[in-house]
């Protein structure tokens, strides 16, 4: 049998965007993927649907996995024959054993690569606005582990030549020993004033900074109950930071919001909160399904030359539909003689995806739009096409219908109920560490209430609701919740601007 490959990849600091092109590559092709708590499961993404993840779990004196038993894992996956990612927090190289499994790997005669990853030494700093080097201040720098291999009789660790020898000092999983680390830096000749600060969670959007002093250090990471993962920086480029701050300065940096959106579509409205700052919790209120049957949506689609228009009122009900198009063996020649409209940016965007571009979309983004702009297009007679989700509002074919268009409603999809864990959101409400919510539908309302259980408008009472429109934030009232922000444009990107306006508009 073909030996397999192991890479060692380096995750980076903690944002996951930071990881390299080459370590997303491999992860795509990775059969078994064996990972540590600093990678951000977000990174699972690119993993094939069928590979094997291995969680390992290190994290600062409690291992679910030994390294022993790690170095044996990835010996045994590519003996028989499978593509191995050992996917690690920082790089492989900067005190992440990756030296040591690289041994194993050489001893055993496996072939491996190394995928370096961005070291949190360098890193964790410039989000915090501090640079490890700059002219006129600092020239050189040093990167030291905060602790040491268990079981070593003696530190290995010059301290006297350390605590002076570099302008900056970076010290990293260093918290807990923070009082050894300050104590013997100004034993050795650091003064007790030279600035320092201690940056936990670096790079992600709950990322925390504590400036201080080397004298201070110890104390202060006391006082505020700063725990791992931080690293810890001491030199005069700490002071920089006053001024170069940048990462945590942003409009919703410390704001934690809840996501509702369906799992396939949240990451756009995730990635737009994320760009101003805020931390982003998912919890999928609705999931998209396929309908009870395709029997009415199949049957029109092979009747379309019967119809004089096609109304798309949303993403998921154009995907179904030509889902279902090239399903029958047709393509969008089969639209050649019916006229387009779609509901939404989104809607006319991913119609262009199919090759089709809408010929009404109505400036106002709801069913009541698109009546106004259609009424000199449709007469009494024609027959119109909406394939949509099996309950939405009826509005809009009554109010055609009333044009005496004879309008055709078909299940094209439904909405049911997602897959968040309730019981997590509920403690994180509880808890007062979710700031904002966000309905992008009535749907996630109503789906979320039922998620929380009765206590639903307890806890969400004391969080900022954002509605993506008038039509959810009115839902929003009906289960007694109080909508505190409504997009005027109603967009993701409109709902974005809004909560921006709106914590703009507390902060003045």
């Amino acid at each position: 049998m073909n030996k397999g490959i192991v890479y060692l990849v380096g995750a980076g600091p903690g944002d996951y965007k930071l990881m390299s092109v080459k370590g997303v590559e491999v992860l795509k092709i990775a059969e078994v993927i064996v990972y540590d708590r600093l990678a951000d499961a977000r990174l699972l993404e690119h993993t094939r649907p069928e590979a094997e993840l291995v969680y390992v779990g290190k994290a600062s004196s409690q291992h679910i996995m030994r390294q022993q038993d790690i170095n044996a894992l990835l010996v045994d996956r590519a003996r028989q024959g499978k593509t191995v990612v050992r996917l690690k927090g920082g790089d492989p190289f900067v005190f992440g054993r990756g030296g040591e499994e690289a041994l194993e790997l050489a001893a055993a005669r496996i072939p491996f690569e190394i995928v370096p990853g961005i070291t949190s030494a360098i890193s964790v700093p410039a989000y915090a606005g501090i640079p490890v080097t700059h002219r006129g201040i600092a020239t050189s720098f040093t990167v030291v582990t905060g602790h040491e291999e268990e079981g070593k009789s003696q530190s290995t660790l010059r301290w006297d030549k350390l605590a002076m020898g570099a302008d900056t000092l970076v010290f990293l999983m260093g918290v807990e020993n923070l009082p050894n680390i300050t104590a013997k830096l100004i034993a050795h000749g650091r003064a007790p004033t030279t600035p320092a600060a201690v940056i936990r969670w670096g790079t992600k959007p709950e990322q925390e900074v504590l400036v201080t002093t080397l004298g201070e250090a110890a104390q202060e990471t006391a006082r505020r109950g700063i725990k791992p993962p931080a690293i810890f920086i001491v030199g005069d480029v700490v002071s920089l930071r006053k001024d170069i701050a940048w990462f945590d300065n942003r409009p919703l940096s410390g704001k934690t919001i809840l996501v509702t959106r369906a799992r396939e579509q949240a990451s756009t409205l995730t990635e737009a909160l994320e760009a101003l700052g805020a931390k982003c919790v998912e919890a999928p209120a609705i999931k998209i399904n396929p309908p009870a049957s395709f029997d009415r949506l199949d049957r029109a689609i092979l009747e379309l030359n019967a119809y004089q228009w096609l109304i798309f009122t949303s993403v998921n009900g154009v995907d179904s539909f030509f889902n279902r198009l090239q399903y029958s063996g047709r393509d969008t020649r089969a639209l050649r003689e019916v006229k387009v409209a779609a509901i939404g940016l989104k809607t006319a965007e991913k119609l262009r995806q199919f090759g089709i571009l809408a010929d009404v979309v109505p400036a106002e983004f709801r069913a009541e739009g698109i009546v106004s702009v259609m009424e000199d297009k449709l007469a009494a007679g024609m027959r119109v096409l909406i394939p949509r989700a099996a309950v939405a509002r009826d509005m809009l074919p009554e109010a055609l219908s009333r044009m005496g268009v004879t309008v055709d409603v078909v299940e094209a999809y439904r909405t049911g109920l997602g897959e968040a864990d309730g019981k997590s959101v509920a403690e994180q409400l509880k808890d007062k560490e979710i700031q904002f919510v966000t309905f992008t539908s009535s749907s996630t309302v109503t789906n979320l209430i039922g998620l929380l259980g009765e206590e639903a408008a307890s806890l969400l009472a004391s969080t900022t609701v954002a509605c993506i429109g008038p039509i959810t934030a009115e839902t929003c009232v009906q289960h007694g919740l109080h909508p505190d922000i409504i997009a005027e444009e109603f967009t993701i990107r409109g709902l974005v601007d809004a909560i921006h306006a709106y914590i703009c508009e507390k902060e003045e």
